[in-house]
C-alpha cells in the first residue's frame, strides 16, 4: 500500500508540474561568506544528500512518467479523430447510395403512373 501511495503522489507532483511555466528569477546579488559551519553539522549535511539525490530522481520520474501519459493521451486522441472521419465518411457514402435509391424508385414509380394514364387515355377514346 505505501508503494501505491508513494507512486500516486509522484503522478499528482509530476501532472501539477506539467505545462507550468516556471518565472525568470531576479539575479541574486553575491552571497556574504558565512562562518565555517561547525564539524556536527558537516555529518547532517552528508545525510541530506541521499534524500535530495532520491527527490530529484523521483521528480525525474514522475515527469518522464507524465510525459508518457501525455504522449499516450495525444495517440489514442488522434487514434478517435481518425476513427470518427471513417465512420462519418462512411455514413456519408451510405446517405449518398440510399437517396440515389430513392431517387430511382421515384423515376420508376412517374413511369409506371405515366403508363397507367396514356393506357387510360387510349382505353377511353376506343370506348364511344
Amino acid at each position: 500500500m505505501t508503494k501505491t501511495l508513494l507512486v500516486a503522489s509522484l503522478v499528482a507532483v509530476g501532472l501539477a508540474a506539467c505545462g507550468q511555466k516556471t518565472e525568470p528569477t531576479a539575479p541574486t546579488p553575491a552571497p556574504v561568506a558565512a562562518p565555517a559551519p561547525a564539524p556536527a553539522a558537516a555529518p547532517a549535511a552528508d545525510a541530506a544528500k541521499p534524500v535530495e539525490a532520491a527527490v530529484g530522481a523521483a521528480g525525474a520520474a514522475a515527469a518522464g512518467a507524465a510525459g508518457a501519459a501525455t504522449d499516450a493521451a495525444k495517440g489514442a486522441a488522434g487514434a478517435a479523430v481518425d476513427a470518427a472521419k471513417g465512420a462519418a465518411g462512411a455514413a456519408t457514402d451510405a446517405a449518398k447510395d440510399m437517396a440515389g435509391k430513392a431517387v430511382e424508385a421515384g423515376k420508376d414509380a412517374a413511369k409506371d403512373a405515366a403508363m397507367k394514364a396514356v393506357d387510360a387515355a387510349k382505353d377511353a377514346v376506343k370506348k364511344p
